[in-house]
């Protein structure tokens, strides 16, 4: 949550806050649930932020406002202050294992100084002992001693095993977080939020070692009419097939992500346009072979189509530029009657 909702919301606008949250949550028909509520903070609170302009397009588009949905939004807009939640808790738990370790090893270095002293002084006894009882009790102490050191050397080294484990299972906690803040729940894909990222640094590699970049735009046909035949379920059930068959054939270093809603976006680094035309089809096509069945009912769905519409990056052009260039091919292929891939350039030629 940002620092300006958490402030509005300990103010005394609070209530009035959130009075408008739930009234805005009630006139888009949303369940009040934990998320949402969240969800709709940042947009009744930030209209104009990242997370209010997507939440506005999504609203006002007629794209149902699902649970999966709202965790798509959570995924790419949220993550960052979950994230830091997460790092707080790892960094408290942190503190308590270097805390117990600082005391075993304070433990044992006065230990071991105290066995110092002991052997300081046996030495000493021992030099001027002249009875057998006298050294027997100076090998009795140290033995003592002994036995007490390797006792407190014993309790450190479990407990440095204890905390190794404990940072090793901190530390695999904390990269699977870091993969769910960079991934979309509901289609396993790169989110909008770390496709951002990856095109950006993406563009801005090729431009310093002179490569090229194709960045594709795919959206779903008709996915309306899936979500309002058989019912949202269906419609995310549409979705996850579509991912799958972009994850699969978009290993890296490419990158397929889910850019919003049924849109999805692939990015090409360094590979030629007519490659990129053939991959691009060749998932097409494979979407458009398989006939899907409804799960729950095992209804005949019919076959799913994408439109694509790609463009090649030109040096010196920005991300969002060549965002704007695939996406305008992608409705291209719209209009053209959709199932079809467009190359951006075809439409720069088609104008010139």
């Amino acid at each position: 949550m940002t620092a300006q909702v958490e402030t509005t919301l300990r103010g005394p606008d609070a209530y009035a806050l959130a009075r408008r949250v739930v009234d805005a949550m009630q006139e888009a028909s949303v369940g009040p649930t934990p998320l949402n509520f969240e969800l709709w903070l940042h947009y009744v609170s930030d209209p104009e932020g990242p997370l209010g302009r997507e939440m506005h397009r999504l609203l006002t588009g007629d794209i149902p406002f699902t649970d999966a949905t709202a965790e798509m939004l959570a995924a790419e807009f949220l993550p960052r202050g979950r994230l830091s939640e997460e790092i707080r808790d790892v960094g408290a738990v942190l503190n308590r294992e270097l805390a117990a370790v600082a005391e075993a090893i304070d433990n044992a270095r006065r230990t071991q100084a105290s066995y110092g002293e002991t052997l300081t002084n046996a030495s000493a006894k021992m030099e001027g002992a002249e009875d057998a009882t006298v050294l027997t009790a100076i090998v009795s102490s140290l033995s003592t001693a002994t036995r007490k050191v390797q006792r407190h050397t014993s309790a450190l080294e479990k407990r440095l095993e204890s905390s190794n484990r404990e940072v090793v299972r901190l530390r695999e906690h904390l990269e699977q977080v870091r993969r769910d803040a960079m991934t979309d729940a509901l289609t396993n894909l790169a989110n909008r939020k770390t496709f951002d990222e990856q095109l950006a640094r993406i563009c801005e590699e090729a431009e310093q070692d002179c490569k090229g970049v194709t960045l594709a735009i795919v959206d779903i046909d008709h996915f309306k009419r899936f979500n309002d035949t058989w019912g949202h379920q269906t419609g995310d059930q549409v979705l996850r097939y579509v991912a799958s068959v972009l994850g699969r054939i978009s290993r890296a270093p490419r990158v397929a992500a889910r850019y919003g809603g049924e849109e999805f976006a692939v990015i090409f680094p360094g590979e030629t346009p007519g490659a990129v035309e053939a991959a691009l089809n060749a998932i097409r096509e494979e979407i458009a072979s398989r006939s899907l069945r409804r799960r729950s009912t095992n209804d005949d769905l019919g076959a799913v189509t994408i439109s694509v519409g790609f463009a090649e990056r030109h040096p010196g052009e920005t991300a969002l530029a060549l965002l704007e260039r695939a996406d305008e091919a992608l409705y291209a292929s719209k209009r053209g009657g959709r199932n079809r891939v467009t190359n951006a350039e075809d439409l720069a030629q088609a104008a010139a």
